[in-house]
């Protein structure tokens, strides 16, 4: 079983237009509900390939509510918590041609006792020895900025692996903190970490590195349409694929660190599947998750020591 914390989650809500006319009336061609948040989604996709997972969630109000009858409706398993302030609510902006445009609620604020709550979920969970624990997304008002660095704590506790996807000061506080396992940022939020531009391959091996000799073990960075790079303190892969136009890429990027922990596999297989799961997630509408028939790993490509001079936007 894998265990998901979303300590931010959201009722998603998207719309599909033709094409955004910013300051003019717009008409929607489909419109989509889904449980939204990172952590929730990598649940999502793991549900949807057979994986056992539950996510933990703080949830209030009659948002949060609907969120929970959601995750019941496709089948995945939740703990909530309850808070006293209402559950987000997200809005995603789907054009034809795939650009995607999101307005992202700032949460409820949680108190130092829901927070501890949630904490003693996540402990709670992880003495049945989940194979591994994930937690993704932002950080509610009211947390602290060392949140993650608690959890990944809690994690080491009871010897559980440990995944984060986050950005910001709470990324920096828990890759300084060490003891992570994995880390999957995106190639904006790791230049962000180290403080200047990626531009090559080899920029973003070096950037990684640096993570890693904090204490973290492997760095998953997604580059977009470009593919991915997984980087340990010895090796660096890179995946990618033909060019796809997108329908929304709108949890793409949890869905390829879905994709990397669904399995077992070495650390290229990993990448070529978590790839294949991205490159899948674009395809669709809205937030949709991929089904086991929609996962085409043969069209990915997996390079090792990729030449470090290459420019991102050239692979």
């Amino acid at each position: 079983m894998i265990l998901t914390l979303t300590p931010n989650p959201s009722l998603d809500r998207a719309l599909q237009v033709d094409r955004l006319a910013v300051g003019e009336v717009n008409r929607a061609d489909g419109a989509w509900v889904h449980p939204g948040g990172k952590g929730i989604n990598v649940s999502r996709v793991l549900m949807a390939h057979g994986v056992p997972t539950l996510a933990v969630l703080p949830v209030g109000g009659a948002d949060g509510a609907r969120l929970v009858e959601l995750l019941g409706e496709q089948g995945v398993p939740a703990l909530p918590v309850p808070i006293a302030e209402d559950t987000r609510t997200n809005l995603t902006l789907v054009e034809a041609g795939g650009a995607t445009t999101k307005v992202n609620a700032p949460g409820p604020r949680l108190t130092d006792e829901e927070g501890d709550a949630l904490l003693r979920a996540v402990e709670q969970q992880l003495t049945t020895q989940p194979a591994a624990l994930v937690s993704a997304g932002s950080l509610p008002r009211g947390a602290s900025e060392c949140f993650f660095v608690q959890v990944a704590g809690l994690a080491a506790r009871h010897g559980v692996p440990f995944a984060l996807d986050t950005s910001g000061l709470p990324l920096t506080r828990a890759v300084r903190s060490g003891g992570l396992t994995l880390v999957k940022p995106n190639d904006d939020e790791l230049a962000e970490l180290v403080g200047h531009e990626l531009v090559t391959v080899g920029d973003v091996v070096d950037a990684a590195r640096e993570v890693i000799e904090a204490g973290t073990r492997a760095v998953l960075v997604s580059l977009g349409a470009h593919g991915a790079l997984l980087v340990t303190a010895r090796h660096h892969w890179w995946a990618g694929g033909p060019p796809l136009v997108p329908l929304s890429t709108v949890g793409a990027g949890d869905t390829t660190l879905a994709g990397f922990i669904a399995g077992d596999g070495d650390s290229a297989a990993r990448l070529r599947r978590a790839v294949a799961f991205g490159r899948a997630a674009v395809l669709l509408p809205g937030t949709a998750v991929p089904t086991p028939d929609q996962i085409d790993v043969d069209t990915v490509q997996v390079v090792e020591n990729p030449d470090p001079r290459t420019a991102l936007k050239e692979l």
